[in-house]
């Protein structure tokens, strides 16, 4: 196991990987990176995901730099949001990981048949 010592800072890279890992932080980035600005309808709607969840990731991302949220004090109010610079650079590393999952659906749909056949014959 590594300490401190010699990985003095996994304990941060875990921290950020914990944050822009989580499945809904890479589908709103992969969605403010194909459709620019989007409100906060717009997202949910898009992402399937709940008003409660969308607000935390949003605010997480919005702490972390990636995000930014712009108010606008009318009525009803108008919040939209969009991908930072720092945002931006993360679109190329979370558009590789969404492919990458595209591309092996029917892979891991297969492994998970298999899987899941020899859970039902096999005692655990």
């Amino acid at each position: 196991m590594l300490d401190d010592k010699q990985c003095p800072d996994c304990k941060r890279i875990n921290e950020v990987l914990s944050r822009v890992g989580d499945r809904w932080s890479v589908l709103v980035v992969i969605s403010l990176a194909e459709y620019g600005t989007l409100r906060f309808n717009e997202l949910k709607r898009n992402l399937g995901i709940s008003q409660r969840m969308l607000s935390l990731t949003l605010k997480e991302l919005e702490r972390d730099g990636l995000v930014d949220r712009t108010y606008y004090p009318t009525i009803p109010p108008k919040v939209e949001y969009n991908l930072t610079k720092m945002g931006q650079s993360f679109r190329e590393p979370v558009g590789v990981l969404g492919y990458w999952a595209l591309d092996n659906l029917s892979k891991i749909d297969a492994a998970r048949e298999v899987y899941d056949a020899k859970a039902t014959i096999l005692p655990s």
